[in-house]
């Protein structure tokens, strides 16, 4: 039986995460990110560009799923959580999450107005491994 905290061990080991947005025709759009920058919880963190699309379409529709997976030689794992997604430009949160080498894609530094964070609360998810799947409620 799987339970959160192994689930989020298992998220914190990852290098990359998908997360989905909802275009503004309705349809899901996925796109690979860096590992998330703090779990804190349900909250999952991640930076990007404020004028980023998917920035565009959290504001008009915060619905997200994010998905983690790691492949091994003869075993897969992923994880598929459900929630919401909320755009930061508050500057604590910025600043909270910021790395020094993001300056390579900030050049304003933390202040940047094309820096933000995405903060993901997951409300449920699904893992898979060896042909099963466990659903939880976080």
């Amino acid at each position: 039986m799987i339970d959160k905290e192994h689930i989020f061990q298992f998220i914190t080991k990852q290098k990359t995460a998908f997360i989905a947005s909802v275009n503004e025709q309705g349809y899901p759009i996925i796109r690979a990110m860096l590992a998330p920058r703090k779990i804190d919880g349900n909250e999952i963190y991640f930076s990007t560009n404020t004028s980023s699309n998917k920035v565009k379409q959290y504001l008009a529709n915060n619905k997200a799923c994010i998905y983690f997976f790691k492949r091994g030689k003869v075993k897969y794992q992923g994880v598929s959580m459900i929630g919401e997604m909320k755009v930061c430009n508050d500057q604590t949160t910025k600043e909270e999450i910021w790395r020094f080498g993001d300056r390579i894609f900030y050049k304003q530094g933390v202040t940047d107005p094309d820096y933000c964070v995405l903060k993901f609360k997951g409300i449920s998810a699904e893992y898979y491994c060896d042909f099963k799947i466990e659903k939880i409620e976080l």
